[in-house]
């Protein structure tokens, strides 16, 4: 997505949320910032057991592996559907996901109905129209520079990241990748999915890394495998079902060498997260929040 276009949604999201008065408020209002934009979510229908006469009102499209879908827009009546078994923080993404389809003026001549599944929501999809719903979704979940200024006030951590996503009700997934991505210090975020077993040899695989602007200048783009074996001590955590920890340490190769990082773990069990930054690196700030390594 070029810049013009972000600069573009930046503005139609938080006009949306200035009009609806949804800034500073917490958690993020949905309901107000759909109804401001004169959509209508329908919750009576589910996605996963949607019956055959609602499907031939909806040509083909929910015909396309509805078991898989997470959201669907109907442009012609302005009526979203939701996955009624996601939880209720995914839900809320999916909903801002399918308003920017609704809202972005550029996509009003595209697709009369719009489905999404986790294909077209993930945070790495190609096709431009889900980025930009993808954009719009998580600059007005956290309500754009709020979000920055709640940043800065927390201690550099997983543990800041979870009490974040509780204020804006929000999935950890979605708060921790955009902590890193708005953070100005050094850290960076491997997400775990998975695993494969070779003999006694079991490796977890990594769905992806994301890495803040003043870690890449420093570090550079991290060479990390796609697969992680025992040797890593995360990993390790991975395979036990660890629900997290706080003092881990770990040495990893960068542009200047072998460099030592900590490093926190979390798995929500659909997910394992290890959010790590350079060993000395400043974590002062003026609210801490405590992550116990029992939870």
């Amino acid at each position: 997505m070029d810049l013009l276009a972000s600069k573009d949604i930046d503005s139609i999201s938080f006009d949306i949320l200035k009009a609806s008065k949804s800034f500073d408020t917490y958690p993020t209002p949905i309901d107000k910032i759909v109804n401001y934009s004169e959509l209508i979510i329908n919750n009576q229908i589910s996605l996963k057991s949607i019956h055959r006469g609602y499907l031939s009102k909806v040509p083909d499209v929910l015909l396309k592996a509805v078991s898989k879908l997470r959201g669907v827009f109907d442009r012609s009546i302005k009526t979203i559907y939701l996955d009624q078994n996601l939880l209720d923080s995914k839900k809320k993404f999916v909903t801002l996901h399918e308003v920017g389809h609704g809202v972005i003026p550029w996509q009003t001549k595209s697709f009369e109905v719009i489905e999404d599944d986790d294909d077209s929501l993930s945070h790495h999809v190609i096709e431009e129209f889900e980025r930009e719903a993808n954009y719009f979704a998580s600059a007005t979940l956290f309500q754009h520079d709020r979000f920055n200024h709640q940043i800065a006030k927390l201690n550099l951590g997983i543990d800041s990241a979870m009490h974040l996503s509780q204020l804006f009700g929000a999935s950890i997934h979605a708060t921790l990748r955009r902590f890193v991505e708005h953070s100005s210090k050094r850290c960076a975020l491997i997400v775990l999915e998975g695993k494969t077993m070779a003999g006694l040899n079991p490796k977890c695989l990594k769905r992806y890394a994301s890495f803040s602007e003043k870690f890449k200048k420093t570090f550079g783009l991290l060479e990390l495998p796609n697969e992680f074996g025992i040797s890593w001590d995360f990993a390790k955590h991975y395979f036990t079902q660890r629900k997290g920890i706080v003092d881990g340490e770990m040495t990893i190769s960068t542009k200047n060498g072998l460099t030592d990082f900590k490093y926190h773990f979390f798995n929500n069990t659909y997910n394992s997260f290890i959010f790590f930054f350079p060993s000395g690196e400043s974590q002062n700030s003026r609210t801490k929040i405590i992550l116990r390594e029992s939870i």
